[in-house]
């Protein structure tokens, strides 16, 4: 019975729950935030690595190089404690969404590049014989079709990025892991941190399983 006093004290959960709740709200918020922008940058940064002159397609290819190399932790301690040296200064929540933005924009630029790339040459060559312009022809034409190959491994980045909102706690962003280290100090007791785990896996493991089903019905589609 020791074991479950120290780390399923019910005592300690119930008071615990409502901190916890607060920092999901925070989590919840920071991913979609992240997965949002994320998005928007790097279906621009691919449109740049493809259509753009070719200094820019070289930016974009480094860009998308380095940060999908460098770990997001860095990407976040660079973004909250050192461009303060630099007068650039965030709240930890914004810090966060954009270090989380600027690596899954890398991420994101290869699959929508791969999307694109997929796409048979004709359908260009279609849309330049009816006169479309290059935007109609991509929003119109090309990213529906791609779309489809981007969709499971779009969804598999978008859970990982939701795991990585943990790392916001070392920015001291109020989001649930944090919460839960504080509610941990706070009752003496590792019941919070077992807790925010049982949240984060009844989060995740949902979107983990619904990523799988769009790998498998996307795979017959193809079929």
């Amino acid at each position: 019975m020791e074991i479950f006093d120290i780390f399923f004290n019910l005592d300690v959960m119930r008071r615990a729950f409502p901190i916890l709740m607060r920092g999901l709200v925070n989590t919840i918020l920071l991913g979609f935030a992240a997965i949002f922008f994320g998005g928007i940058l790097g279906v621009l940064v691919c449109l740049v690595r493809l259509y753009a002159l070719k200094p820019f397609r070289l930016l974009a290819v480094l860009y998308t190089d380095i940060f999908r190399a460098i770990p997001v932790l860095v990407v976040l301690i660079l973004v909250y404690y050192a461009l303060p040296f630099a007068g650039i200064v965030f709240s930890s929540f914004v810090a966060a969404t954009i270090a989380l933005a600027l690596v899954l924009a890398a991420y994101t630029a290869e699959v929508v590049r791969a999307g694109i790339e997929a796409v048979p040459r004709g359908q260009f060559e279609a849309c330049d014989a009816l006169g479309l312009s290059f935007f109609t022809t991509m929003r119109k034409v090309i990213l529906p079709q791609a779309f489809r190959m981007m969709i499971p491994p779009l969804a598999s980045y978008a859970v990982a990025i939701m795991k990585d909102t943990s790392l916001a706690s070392v920015v001291a962003m109020d989001d649930l892991l944090k919460q839960a280290t504080d509610a941990q100090a706070l009752f003496a007791n590792p019941t919070p941190l077992l807790l925010a785990a049982l949240i984060y896996i009844a989060i995740l493991w949902p979107m983990v399983r619904f990523t799988g089903w769009l790998e498998q019905h996307f795979k017959r589609g193809y079929r």
